[in-house]
């Protein structure tokens, strides 16, 4: 059915006032639920923006079904979701929220850290199961004052996720090819980083390079009784791995805010969280709690809003991470 102004698809449940915003400016449609890509190709046909989240896929399967899509606005930081390259071959604008969830994570990060490190979440359910009388010596963790703690990936999120710990005086480091250099933290390749972090917290992209980055071996290589956080992405780590060295004690605990599941670039990844991940007493695990702040998820959807707005009057959205072949081009 033909629209007499831009359609302009939401993904997931946003608030009042974006609706709102967009409304000015288009006719806004709302996936009522978390939409299957076969799905949101039907429901996006006619769309001339779309504003997506971290689970949507935007491939050429769906830009096909779009012929009129000129703007995916991603209420998300990372964009592994999108075929950036045929977005730009098909004259489609990207955009991103790049510096509205690097906080919020990295808060949730030093958290995850220290649920793990300290037993919080085994010591939680002990005082629920009625085991606790009185103080008793045990459950002994991993303090942070003076602990290795390594960071993998110095993006925005690993900056802001060292800048916190450096109030716990832990001994950081980190590795990231694209970052050799860093006023008061030490860069090390990430074998040497493994052999010497206590706490290792990853906080990567998820790219070829970073697929299943933390496997088995590489787990070897880390300190028995070593914790491992991740708040980048699932799939940077084998979690079929992570959860046998979680069982065989080489690792003490494992905190994620991430899982390969959600990764949906990917083609063949895992259906399911590996049941003896979740079954773990050493694992906590939240789900993908990272900006899921209030004033930062109106923040993020604001940002994704406006980039629509400026690229249906023609111009350059905020938070562009490509170039489309048609630009500029006319949508009205």
């Amino acid at each position: 059915m033909p629209h007499s102004r831009p359609l302009i698809v939401v993904t997931h449940t946003v608030h009042a006032e974006t609706v709102t915003l967009l409304n000015a400016s288009g006719e806004v449609f709302l996936c009522e639920r978390t939409p299957s890509p076969q799905a949101l190709a039907v429901q996006a046909a006619g769309a001339t923006a779309l504003l997506a989240f971290m689970p949507d896929r935007v491939d050429t399967a769906l830009l096909d079904a779009c012929p009129q899509l000129r703007i995916v606005a991603g209420a998300f930081k990372g964009a592994d979701n999108v075929d950036v390259d045929a977005c730009s071959a098909r004259g489609v604008w990207v955009t991103v929220a790049p510096d509205l969830l690097s906080t919020p994570t990295a808060e949730l990060a030093v958290g995850l850290l220290i649920a793990v490190a300290r037993r919080i979440g085994e010591g939680d359910a002990a005082v629920r199961r009625g085991q606790f009388a009185g103080w008793r010596p045990g459950m002994h963790g991993i303090g942070l004052e003076g602990t290795a703690v390594g960071i993998v990936g110095m993006g925005s999120l690993g900056r802001a996720i060292a800048r916190r710990l450096r109030g716990f005086d832990c001994r950081l480091s980190y590795t990231d090819p694209n970052v050799p250099e860093m006023n008061g933290l030490v860069s090390v390749a990430l074998e040497k980083l493994l052999q010497e972090s206590a706490v290792l917290v990853l906080a990567a992209p998820l790219t070829p390079a970073t697929h299943r980055l933390i496997d088995a071996p590489r787990l070897s290589l880390m300190p028995p009784g070593a914790v491992l956080v991740n708040v980048g992405r699932g799939s940077t780590v084998d979690e079929e791995a992570v959860a046998a060295a979680l069982a065989s004690g080489r690792l003490a605990g494992y905190a994620a805010d991430v899982f390969a599941i959600e990764d949906r670039s990917l083609t063949h990844g895992p259906s399911a969280i590996p049941r003896m991940l979740l079954e773990h007493p050493r694992s906590v695990l939240t789900p993908h709690l990272g900006s899921a702040v209030a004033d930062v998820r109106r923040a993020i959807e604001n940002h994704a809003a406006q980039s629509i707005l400026q690229a249906l009057a023609g111009d350059r959205p905020q938070g562009a991470i490509n170039m489309p072949a048609s630009y500029p081009v006319q949508l009205r």
